[in-house]
Formats: C-alpha cells, structure tokens, sequence
C-alpha cells in the first residue's frame, strides 16, 4: 500500500481524505504538477517547481506553507515507497471553506490543500512503444483560453483520449483556428528536413518542462529548432512527429489522421532526442 502526502502527514493511501468542499472537487480551483523519477532520482525538479510557482501567481491562489520544502517530500515520498522508475503527482488547490461558494475564501481562514502520492512505473524509461511510436488523431480544441495554467482542468483532454481510443489510436492532437496546440497530454512537434518545429509559446499551450529541456539538448546538439504553428496537413507531409511529456518524455508519432508519418516508422531525430533526453536527465537528475 502506498504511502501518501496530504497536508502535512504521511498517510496510507487508504487513510487519506479531503473535505467535500474542497475547491479542487468542486471548481477545479487547483493546480498540479508530475515529476519523473528514474533510478530513485526526481527529473527536471526544479522546472516542475518554478512552473508550479508560476500556476499558482497566476490564479493568485495563496502558497502553501511546504511550498519551500517540497522537494525534502518528494523525496521522502521516493523512499517511503521504495520509487525507482515512476512519476509523483502534486496537487494545490485552494483550499476547503466551510461551504461552496464561486467567490473566492479568505485565504488567512483557509489554507490550500497539499497532496502528493507516488505512481510506480517500471520500465519507464524502456518503455517498447518508443520503438514502434504511436499513432494520433486530431480534434477541435475545446479547452479555456488559459493552457499555459497547469490547472487540474483536466476533463476535455480526458474526452480527447477517449475519442483516440474509440478510434483505435493512442492519442490526439487538438487543433485550434486551423494549427495543432498540443496533445491531450504533451506537447507536439514535427521534423522537416533538419529542423524541429514545435508551436511557440503562448497561452494556448502548456510551457512543457520537458520541451524547454529536449529543445536546449536539441540546440546543444546542432539541431535545427523553428517555434511557430503547423497544421495536421503539414505534419503528415513532415518526415517525423514526436510528442514530448515528463511521462513519456520523447515518444514518435507514426500515423496521424490515418496517414503515415515518414516511413511510418519511428525516425531517427526523435530516437537521438529520446537518448539523449534520458541520458542528460540522469545525469542531472536528484
């Protein structure tokens, strides 16, 4: 039984509660972020961090008290519960008031809510889907205007997966005004040529803290980078897709739409990011 984190105690799984009024339950009034862990080790910490600090500035939801110690329960989470390879789960929300209400609670009466727990994931990083790449779907996208949040607003990209599924594909792609955002779960690229192209930033997508780490290894590399908008059509024509997210961290995309991407085999700039992604986060990881 995992042990897990709920505001200031470390609880097994099957203790762990949350008032009903929790804002999180009832508004989604809350952020979250995952963080990979391979050998024992969190990857790319201190993005989640920082990003995690930024999601809550920008909803003006107060700090918890943790905020500064956060890393210290990762890691006692990490060996709590014997984590090599896996993923923690944070989330923040608002806090629980004494009654639902939209305006806001006084935040010196009540404080955010703060859970974490441990997902075990072996072979994470050797995951074989990364050998044979996955295949997509694109569909509107239908989610609030503010992405770059990191909110727990997570139902339409929950819709996006089932639609994939129903369609026998492993995910979608959303598509806004004509040009892909992102996945329901991680951020798009295509290559053409030399060059990678991902969306820039914007409000319309999460800022991904694996996609700020494989585009500095790609520079570091002498890849070609171009940060602009492609469409599903252009990215069928491209030579490879790949998607990047702290769970799946480089992952190619073979087919898209039914058509095949490239060769319809994973290419060779997605395998080399992927290793190299793996292979530098390890080495920074803590």
């Amino acid at each position: 039984m995992r042990t897990v984190y709920v505001n200031g105690e470390y609880l097994p799984e099957n203790e762990a509660k949350i008032s009903i009024f929790d804002r999180g339950f009832l508004m989604a009034d809350g952020v979250y972020e995952v963080t990979s862990v391979l050998d024992g080790k969190l990857i790319d910490f201190d993005g989640h961090a920082k990003r995690l600090e930024r999601s809550l500035n920008e909803l003006e939801m107060p700090h918890p008290d943790v905020l500064p110690d956060l890393l210290e329960v990762h890691r006692e989470l990490v060996r709590l519960n014997d984590l090599e390879e896996g993923m923690i789960y944070l989330q923040i929300t608002r806090g629980a008031p004494d009654d639902r209400d939209f305006v806001f609670p006084d935040p010196e009466a009540t404080k955010p809510t703060v859970v974490l727990f441990t997902q075990s994931k072996p072979g994470l990083a050797d995951n074989p889907t990364a050998k044979k790449g996955i295949k997509i779907i694109s569909i509107e996208d239908q989610r609030w205007a503010r992405r770059d949040i990191k909110t727990v607003q997570l139902l339409y990209p929950s819709m996006g997966k089932m639609m994939a599924k129903a369609a026998g594909a492993d995910d979608a792609w959303m598509v806004e005004d004509g040009a892909v955002t992102e996945g329901t779960s991680n951020n798009a690229y295509i290559v053409k040529g030399n060059t990678i192209i991902t969306r820039h930033l914007g409000n319309e997508i999460l800022h991904g803290i694996t996609r700020a780490a494989v585009l500095r290894f790609a520079r570091e590399a002498q890849m070609q980078v171009e940060e602009r908008s492609f469409t599903i059509a252009e990215a069928q024509e491209a030579d490879e897709a790949f998607i990047t997210s702290a769970s799946t961290f480089v992952m190619p995309v073979v087919d898209i739409d039914g058509a095949s991407v490239g060769t319809g085999a994973p290419g060779p700039v997605a395998a080399r990011l992927r290793e190299i992604y793996l292979e530098e986060s390890r080495k920074l990881a803590i």
